[in-house]
């Protein structure tokens, strides 16, 4: 059974940073995109950041370059979201996703309704 667990989210000041994991079970990562997406209270959800299977190529939402990195270990079954400066705005639950299909990842992060697996999420409150 394919399971997607994040962690790391918590309460943190403007300007801070926070470590997102997503832990994968039960597929092997290595064949799969994977993608970051949050949700605000109000708001629809958004693409943050997508990855592909190898790791090389990536794609962020513009309100993030700069301050968000992502990347992936293969062997040790994880994605993480390292997020730094953090902002009031990057307040949200945030999602870790998988796809096996799509893999351009302009096209994961802009059509989260098409990714097929999702994770429980995990909130990031951003304030002072």
């Amino acid at each position: 059974q394919l399971q997607l667990v994040e962690s790391g989210g918590g309460l943190v000041q403007p300007g801070g940073s926070l470590r997102l994991s997503c832990a994968a079970s039960g597929f092997t990562l290595d064949y799969y995109p994977i993608g970051w997406f949050r949700q605000a209270p109000g708001k629809e959800r958004e693409g943050v950041s997508c990855i592909s299977a190898g790791g090389g190529s990536t794609n962020y939402a513009d309100s993030v370059k700069g301050r968000f990195t992502i990347s992936r270990d293969n062997a040790a079954k994880t994605v993480y979201l390292q997020m730094n400066n953090l902002k009031p705005e990057d307040t949200a639950v945030y999602f870790c996703a998988a796809d096996l299909y799509l893999t351009s990842v302009q096209d994961m992060c802009l059509m989260d309704f098409m990714v097929e697996y999702w994770g429980q999420g995990t909130q990031v409150t951003v304030s002072s």
